[in-house]
């Protein structure tokens, strides 16, 4: 208690320091990831991804993201071992933060798009289970967390086949596909901004005063979809048929009219990133907040302060225009060749699954929920679409992430121990 009195202010600088930082990773490397099918499939331009990022993150993050940084902040350590030295929990998460940023840092700068969930959660178990003692972590909690980082590529990749496979009977292999575009991809618009709206009201906005039942919800959801359908079909209507271009490449004007789709799940997906990955970087922050604001407390419960969704906002947007076109490369073009229809069935499949997640409050990784829906695109076209050697490297960066997060955060909980104990 008397350290925390003695240097609660500095400990809150750090927190508020390294939180923008590893909010900064998750820009740089998530966000790209979120965004890389869009500006791959040359649906919308990198200038584009990066002003819609930074609406719709900022919007996800702030209105969606509280359900998920109660998991992050509370659900994988036990508060109640901690009481007696609240400053170990503060030392805990000071390092888990500045260790996942750092790792992600490295990450990005090679290119390769890792998990933000898998460096923050592994950094807190880490140092959990070794600076404090093994009886510190929710195991169940790390078991389930650990079984959806399997179960969400799995699902995105069912999701992402079935809705490509969708595309391919209802309009690409029909006797007239632009005709047939015109008539299904209002339907298409219409699920994605029912399937936004729905999570949105039914999960994310209890944190600022408004809490709607089911009805409610999905009545708010049907009209703002039906609002988001009309805007698509009047922009849908200033596109027509190229025969020229058809000529040398079939469904050229047919793209055109997914481009306008990839437009709103483009969206989606970064409303749906902001709303489950900001807590990787603000879970974290809130507990040290948490535990200074209750002069060395270690409360079950805390509010979450409006302030540090927003500080997480602005630094995965800052993140993503800095450094963010590594990583995009990586997602949009190396695993499989995208094009707006294939892009538009990878990126919805891997929204749908990211934003229902963040409604359960169950930090998923997004980047293994995108990749994800990439392969289950890309298998729907055949195996031979797939680059494996690119596969095969993303996979190794995955397995190597939880334990680099972990072992970062115990050297830097006992360099934060040293210097304030």
């Amino acid at each position: 208690m008397e350290i925390i009195a003695q240097h609660g202010e500095i400990f809150i600088i750090l927190a508020c320091i390294f939180g923008f930082f590893m909010a900064w990773g998750v820009g740089a490397n998530d966000v790209a990831n979120a965004m890389g099918t869009s500006v791959g499939s040359r649906a919308i331009t990198l200038k584009q991804a990066i002003v819609i990022a930074i609406l719709f993150e900022f919007a996800g993050a702030y209105l969606a993201g509280g359900a998920v940084t109660e998991t992050i902040r509370k659900g994988i350590i036990e508060p109640g071992i901690l009481s007696a030295n609240p400053e170990l929990l503060v030392y805990g998460m000071l390092a888990s933060l500045l260790a996942a940023g750092l790792w992600l840092l490295i990450a990005t700068h090679y290119g390769w798009p890792v998990s933000t969930t898998h460096s923050i959660v592994g950094a807190i178990v880490g140092f959990a289970a070794v600076g404090v003692s093994v009886d510190a972590v929710h195991w169940n909690k790390v078991g389930t967390i650990v079984a959806s980082w399997v179960v969400s590529p799995v699902t995105a990749g069912v999701i992402g086949y079935a809705l490509f496979r969708s595309v391919q009977q209802l309009i690409l292999d029909t006797e007239d596909p632009f005709r047939n575009a015109k008539r299904y991809v209002p339907a298409y618009i219409f699920l994605v901004g029912f399937i936004v709206a729905m999570v949105t009201f039914t999960k994310g906005l209890k944190h600022i005063g408004l809490h709607l039942s089911w009805g409610q919800s999905a009545l708010i959801s049907l009209v703002v979809a039906l609002g988001i359908m009309a805007v698509g079909i009047l922009m849908l209507r200033r596109i027509k048929q190229d025969p020229t271009a058809d000529r040398d490449y079939h469904f050229s004007s047919v793209e055109k009219v997914f481009g306008i789709l990839m437009l709103f799940t483009a969206c989606a997906m970064a409303f749906a990133h902001g709303s489950n990955d900001v807590a990787n970087a603000v879970g974290p922050l809130a507990a040290v907040v948490g535990v200074i604001a209750a002069d060395g407390g270690v409360a079950q419960k805390s509010a979450m302060p409006a302030w540090v969704l927003l500080l997480g906002g602005g630094g995965i947007v800052a993140g993503l225009v800095m450094y963010g076109h590594k990583v995009i490369a990586t997602v949009g073009t190396n695993i499989t060749e995208l094009t707006p229809s294939r892009g538009f069935a990878a990126t919805l499949a891997a929204a749908s699954t990211v934003v229902v997640a963040s409604g359960t409050g169950l930090p998923i990784s997004t980047t293994h929920t995108l990749v994800g829906a990439v392969l289950g695109v890309g298998i729907a076209r055949g195996m031979a679409a797939l680059n494996l050697r690119v596969v095969g490297t993303i996979f190794i960066s995955w397995l190597v992430t939880l334990p680099a997060g972990a072992l970062l955060a115990i050297m830097f909980f006992f360099m934060l121990k040293g210097i304030f104990s």
